[in-house]
C-alpha cells in the first residue's frame, strides 16, 4: 500500500467502517442494557427467595436466557434473518446488524445484572422493608443503586464482546471494521490493512475499558 492509497484508505474507507462499528456498539449497548435490566429484575424477584417468588417465570425466563447465551453469535445472525428482515426490511447492513447483536448481548448482560443484584446485602433489603419500602422502591432505590458499580463493571465487559460481535457480523455483510479486516486485508492479503484495522480495535477496546474503569471509581 503506497502512501496515496494508505491516506485514501484511513480516510474513507477505515472512517467509514469506523463509524459504523460505533453505531453497532452503542445502539445494541442501550437496547441491551434495557432489555437486559427488565429480564434481571424479573429473574431476581421471582426467585425463591425473592420479593415476589414465582418458580414458573423464573425457571421459564431463566431458560429463555440460557438458551440465547448457549448460541455461537454466528450462527445466532444467521437463525434470525428472518426476524431481522421482518423488523428492519432487510439481513444485511449495519442497521440489520444491531437486531441479532442486541438480542445476543442481551441474555449476557441479564445475567450480569442479576449477578450483581443478587450480591447485594440481603440486611440492607430487610431494613428498608421494616421502614415500610414498596417492592419497587427496594429494587430502584436499594438493590440498583448498591450494585452499580458491579452492574457497570459487568456491561464494560459486555460492551466489549459487542464489539467482538459487531466484528463478527462484519464478515456477513454488516460493514464496520471486521468487513474492512475480511475484505481489504484478508482476501487482498495486504498486512498493512490488517495492522491499522488491528491498532484502531484495540484502541477502541482501551478506551471502553478506561470509561468503565472511571465510572467504576466514581460509583465506587
Amino acid at each position: 500500500m503506497n502512501q496515496t492509497s494508505l491516506s485514501e484508505f484511513l480516510t474513507d474507507i477505515l472512517g467509514k467502517a469506523l463509524g459504523e462499528t460505533l453505531y453497532m456498539i452503542v445502539i445494541p449497548t442501550i437496547l441491551a442494557t434495557i432489555l437486559g435490566f427488565i429480564l434481571a429484575i424479573i429473574l431476581v424477584v421471582t426467585k425463591d427467595d425473592g420479593l415476589k417468588p414465582c418458580k414458573i417465570i423464573n425457571k421459564v425466563l431463566g431458560f429463555i436466557v440460557n438458551i440465547f447465551r448457549s448460541f455461537p453469535f454466528i450462527i445466532l445472525i444467521v437463525a434470525l434473518i428472518p426476524f431481522t428482515r421482518a423488523i428492519v426490511g432487510t439481513s444485511i447492513g449495519v442497521e440489520a446488524a444491531v437486531v441479532p447483536i442486541t438480542i445476543g448481548a442481551a441474555p449476557f448482560i441479564a445475567r450480569v445484572i442479576e449477578g450483581a443484584l443478587n450480591e447485594v446485602d440481603k440486611g440492607l433489603i430487610e431494613a428498608a422493608k421494616s421502614f415500610g419500602a414498596t417492592k419497587r422502591q427496594i429494587v430502584f432505590k436499594v438493590m440498583i443503586k448498591e450494585a452499580m458499580p458491579s452492574i457497570i463493571s459487568g456491561i464494560t465487559l459486555s460492551v466489549i464482546s459487542i464489539l467482538g460481535y459487531t466484528a463478527m457480523a462484519g464478515a456477513v455483510g454488516a460493514g464496520g471494521l471486521g468487513n474492512v479486516a475480511l475484505t481489504y486485508g484478508h482476501q487482498r492479503f495486504d498486512t498493512a490493512v490488517m495492522v491499522y484495522t488491528v491498532i484502531t480495535l484495540v484502541i477502541i477496546v482501551q478506551i471502553i475499558q478506561g470509561l468503565g474503569n472511571l465510572a467504576y471509581k466514581k460509583l465506587k
